[in-house]
């Protein structure tokens, strides 16, 4: 590798090996209205309930959602954050690394064809 591939591409590992525990999935911050007539959150202006925190991730192909306390929230919000820095990290390695393998596959010599054999008509019958 070059030096400045091989310096990019060493600081990216680095960088993998500080991440720590990571989740996937998406945080919300909901506030919500109830189904009671005569509550505030039906006010105008509405006082609306909550926060609630809410986690969404796929399993097996199904959306699943759990509802957090304010703690899990903050918890997951850094593991969730770590997740999509993995991602980046990730994506920047594998495009210097096509690049350079690119580069290292074009030095070396291309594959050579052997000349097509011709055979006389009685040889194929």
């Amino acid at each position: 590798m070059n030096a400045d591939l091989s310096r990019n591409y060493q600081q990216l590992r680095l960088a993998l090996g500080r991440i720590g525990y990571f989740r996937r999935g998406t945080l919300l911050k909901r506030l919500m209205t109830c189904g009671k007539p005569g509550c505030v959150c039906k006010a105008s202006p509405p006082r609306l309930h909550g926060p609630y925190y809410q986690w969404t991730r796929k399993v097996d192909g199904k959306t699943v959602t759990v509802r957090l306390s304010a703690e899990q929230a903050e918890l997951l919000a850094g593991w969730i954050a770590a997740g999509r820095e993995l991602d980046r990290i990730i994506s920047v390695m594998e495009r210097i690394s096509m690049r350079e393998t690119e580069r290292l596959l074009n030095k070396l010599p291309s594959p050579t064809r052997k000349p097509a054999v011709r055979r006389r008509r009685a040889e194929r019958d």
